[in-house]
């Protein structure tokens, strides 16, 4: 398997870098989203997030979701917005609106959870995932998108 990078990341599809996260060593994930590649990271993992969108699963759904990483370098956090409505997610570095919810995790559990090799049920109830405001949205986070299992 390919080294885990954001040019790695660019080249891959779900299905590989849901075996990407598997084969790497938390230790090593940890490391490269403490440092500065890991913009370029959460960017490529969010700028996919719209083609992964199961709008058949959405129904109604209209909400704002933050995703706040932490663990950058000098303890800084990223922001992402995730917005679903008419059918539709869009994501944004830039929040711009009230986030129905809001879930704070390190870069290391996001990769777990977007990747689908991490329980999120768990990762919460061990407190490594924060949320505030609708914690019954989150349960439904991954029935709304295409989340590869591998």
């Amino acid at each position: 398997m390919t080294d885990f990078s954001p040019e790695s990341l660019a080249s891959i599809g779900p299905r590989e870098f849901t075996q990407l996260v598997k084969s790497t060593p938390d230790a090593k994930i940890a490391e490269v989203m403490a440092s500065e590649k890991r913009t370029k990271i959460l960017d490529e993992v969010f700028n996919r997030m719209p083609t992964l969108f199961r709008a058949d699963r959405a129904g109604d759904t209209a909400t704002v979701i933050h995703w706040i990483i932490s663990g950058g370098p000098g303890g800084t956090s990223d922001t992402y917005e995730t917005v679903i409505e008419n059918a539709t997610c869009t994501v944004t570095s830039s929040p711009g609106r009230d986030p129905k919810l809001a879930m704070t995790m390190d870069g290391l559990t996001f990769l777990k959870i977007v990747s689908g090799s991490g329980n999120p049920v768990m990762l919460f109830m061990t407190g490594k995932i924060k949320t505030k405001g609708d914690v019954t949205l989150a349960t439904s986070i991954p029935k709304l998108f295409d989340i590869p299992k591998g």
